[in-house]
């Protein structure tokens, strides 16, 4: 290389830093601009109002009970063999 390779090389490069550090500062902002405000939430409490008795009550029909169609003896209904 040539004596002024390595000068041109040099500006090239001291001037893509000084680019680089001024395209910096304009994307990315300053650690005072990045607070933000946040909403405060209220505390959870542990207390539990009672539902509404117009659909919780005892003539309601509970969802988490066998159902059950006709009676069988089968207990294997999927092998094709009935007993």
């Amino acid at each position: 290389m040539k004596q002024k390779d390595i000068a041109l090389i040099i500006v090239i490069a001291a001037v893509s830093g000084i680019l680089s550090l001024v395209v910096g500062h304009l994307v990315f902002a300053a650690p005072k601009d990045r607070q933000q405000k946040v909403e405060v939430v209220d505390v959870i409490s542990t207390d539990f109002a009672a539902p509404d008795s117009k659909y919780f009550n005892s003539k309601s029909i509970n969802p988490t009970q066998l159902i059950r169609i006709g009676e069988t003896a089968n207990t294997t209904p999927f092998n094709g063999i009935s007993q």
